[in-house]
């Protein structure tokens, strides 16, 4: 009977993970319109970019090590993305309050994506897990931060037609921007 039980346990799992995958987006796909609520609490749409490349990365939680980590390169290097034609977004389950301590605490200079649903991620097949909290001490005060679901890290950059021209589902998180960077000027080309 364990046996059995196993073997139920583990077709589940690679049916669930299968069909989470079935979504998945790959480059040359078409991107179909998405939103979700920004940092400032306005509800911010894909429809309203209009630079030659919009930059969508998913991080996993507001605040911690790699996503910090990641999110103030991409800062550092806004201005270049700027004159390249990009636009920055980062995606994750935190809840909008979460994203705004993170943004004002790393002094980022793009919006944050609230996609504690999970519908963005499944627009692009990103993979998600369960969400959780962290406790972070911001100005002396202790918050807890949540997030509805954990997504990984992953990246895309999709063209002014929003189709997918890369895509990094093994995303080193101090390297994304100048792997993005280097994507998008030889695209130019």
């Amino acid at each position: 009977m364990k046996k059995i039980t196993t073997i139920i346990a583990l077709l589940t799992l690679t049916i669930s993970v299968m069909a989470q995958n079935a979504n998945e987006l790959k480059i040359g796909d078409q991107v179909p319109e998405f939103s979700g609520t920004d940092d400032t609490g306005t509800n911010w749409k894909s429809s309203i970019v209009k630079t030659d490349f919009l930059v969508v990365y998913f991080y996993p939680a507001a605040m911690t090590g790699g996503c910090t980590a990641q999110a103030c390169a991409y800062r550092d290097d806004k201005a270049t993305f700027d004159k390249i034609g990009a636009t920055i977004i980062g995606v994750s389950g935190d809840e909008v309050k979460n994203l705004k301590y993170f943004k004002e605490t790393s002094q980022l200079n793009f919006p944050l994506i609230s996609d504690n649903q999970g519908v963005i991620s499944k627009i692009f097949g990103v993979p998600t897990s369960e969400g959780g909290s962290i406790t972070r001490e911001i100005g002396g005060e202790n918050f807890i931060l949540v997030r509805g679901i954990t997504a990984s890290r992953w990246t895309f950059v999709l063209d002014k037609n929003r189709k997918i021209i890369y895509k990094n589902a093994e995303v080193n998180a101090a390297d994304d921007s100048k792997k993005v960077m280097e994507v998008i000027k030889k695209s130019k080309v």
